[in-house]
């Protein structure tokens, strides 16, 4: 089973991932703090941004034209690792993914 790490302010979180979820909905479902997503992960509300840290980034899907509308309209400054963490399938490949929970989300 892939593991994801969340880096939460200075708590650092590592959860087993199920290939088939997200890296979002991994992190509601393993409680890890800051990850708001009031949309269920539709793309819609910006309120599970995430920062690539490291790991297999070269593994996730490049950004949809949806994900790019909503990344202009986050609360904490967008970044070139800025990504949504409910467009970010989880999958075997992904396995060590290291992600920073956005500041604000809402």
């Amino acid at each position: 089973m892939p593991k994801i790490t969340y880096h939460v302010g200075e708590e650092v979180v590592t959860v087993d991932a199920a290939p088939g979820s997200t890296v979002m909905l991994t992190a509601v479902q393993n409680d890890v703090g800051g990850i708001v997503a009031e949309c269920g992960g539709n793309a819609m509300c910006a309120t599970c941004h995430v920062y690539l840290e490291d790991g297999p980034v070269d593994e996730l899907p490049a950004i949809s034209v949806a994900e790019e509308e909503m990344l202009e309209c986050t609360v904490s400054p967008r970044t070139p690792a800025s990504r949504l963490s409910c467009q970010l399938p989880v999958t075997d490949a992904v396995d060590g993914l290291v992600v920073r929970v956005a500041d604000e989300q809402s």
